[in-house]
C-alpha cells in the first residue's frame, strides 16, 4: 500500500511542523503534500516556507498565501511579507490552486478550502449564518465536488469520488451520497469552535493538538481497492512556539497565543 500524509494551514508555526514531519518521517511515509495556508499567524513564515519547499512533493495556496504575496502585502509593507522576502512571496504566488490523482479507483481531489476560492467555507460542524462570512458559507457538501472555472474544469472533467482540504483549522471525516470528504484540521493553528465559550476548560488540551491525515491505498490506480484515511493528532511544544513569538515584533500575536494556547478561534 502507498501512503501520502497531507497537512494544511501550517500558519507560520515551525514548532509545529517540525513535530508533524517528524511523527510522518518515523511512520516511514515521504510523500508529504500541503493544502495551504503556509503564513500568517505565526512568525516564523520564512522558515515554514522553506521547510514545507524541501519537505513536500506538493504545496497548494491558501487565503493567506494569495494576501500574502499579493501586490497590495508589499505596498502596505505587510509584516509577514517583509518577514519572508521576495523571492519565497513570488514561490507562493505561483503556487497552484488544487491536484488531484487516483487512488484505489477512487478519483481525490485536494485544494484549500472549496472549488468556488481560497476562502469559501465548508464546516459541517458549525455554521457561519449570520456572520460576516456567511456570503462565503458552502451549505450542500455536494458542491465541494463541482468541476468549476475557478479551478479550470468543465462538466466533461471526472468528477471527484473524495475530496480533501483544509481553511477551517477543525478536522473530520465526512460520508455522504456515496461520497467522502476530510479535513486535515490545522498543523500550526488548530481549532475547535466550541471551545469559545470556555477557553480554559482543561479539556481544550485535547484540541491544542497539531494535526493531519493520512491517506493510505494504491497510489495512481483506477482499480477498486482497499483505502483508509487516517486521523492523526500530534502534541508537540506549544510554550516554545510561544516564546517565539513573545521575542518577535510581529502585530497581534496576543490573539495568537491565546489560540495556541486554547484551540479557540478567538
Amino acid at each position: 500500500m502507498d501512503r501520502i500524509a497531507i497537512i494544511s494551514d501550517v500558519h507560520a508555526n515551525i514548532t509545529a511542523l517540525n513535530a508533524v514531519l517528524n511523527d510522518i518521517h518515523s511512520r516511514g511515509i515521504f510523500r508529504i503534500y500541503c493544502l495551504g495556508d503556509s503564513v500568517i499567524k505565526g512568525c516564523n513564515p520564512d522558515l515554514v516556507i522553506d521547510k514545507l519547499k524541501e519537505s513536500c512533493e506538493i504545496v497548494l495556496k491558501g487565503n493567506c498565501d494569495e494576501s500574502v504575496s499579493s501586490s497590495n502585502a508589499k505596498a502596505k509593507n505587510f509584516w509577514s511579507r517583509l518577514k519572508i522576502g521576495e523571492d519565497r512571496a513570488n514561490y507562493l504566488s505561483n503556487l497552484p490552486i488544487y491536484t488531484e490523482f487516483y487512488m484505489s479507483g477512487r478519483l481525490v481531489r485536494l485544494f484549500h478550502a472549496s472549488p468556488y476560492s481560497l476562502s469559501h467555507i465548508y464546516n459541517p460542524m458549525f455554521s457561519n449564518r449570520d456572520t460576516l462570512r456567511e456570503t462565503i458559507e458552502i451549505n450542500s457538501p455536494l458542491k465541494l465536488f463541482d468541476n468549476t472555472d475557478f479551478l479550470g474544469k468543465t462538466k466533461d472533467d471526472p468528477v471527484p469520488d473524495i475530496v480533501g482540504y483544509g481553511h477551517i483549522h477543525t478536522p473530520n471525516i465526512v460520508r455522504y451520497k456515496n461520497k467522502t470528504i476530510f479535513n486535515t484540521g490545522s498543523v500550526g493553528m488548530p481549532i475547535e469552535m466550541s471551545n469559545n465559550n470556555n477557553l480554559f476548560d482543561e479539556t481544550n488540551r485535547f484540541s491544542t493538538l497539531a494535526s493531519y491525515i493520512i491517506l493510505e491505498g494504491t497510489y495512481n490506480s483506477k482499480n477498486l481497492d482497499s483505502l483508509s484515511i487516517n486521523l492523526v493528532r500530534v502534541p508537540y511544544d506549544i510554550q516554545k512556539e510561544i516564546e517565539y513569538l513573545e521575542n518577535s515584533d510581529m502585530p497581534g500575536k496576543e490573539h495568537t497565543i491565546k489560540s495556541l494556547k486554547t484551540a479557540s478561534s478567538f
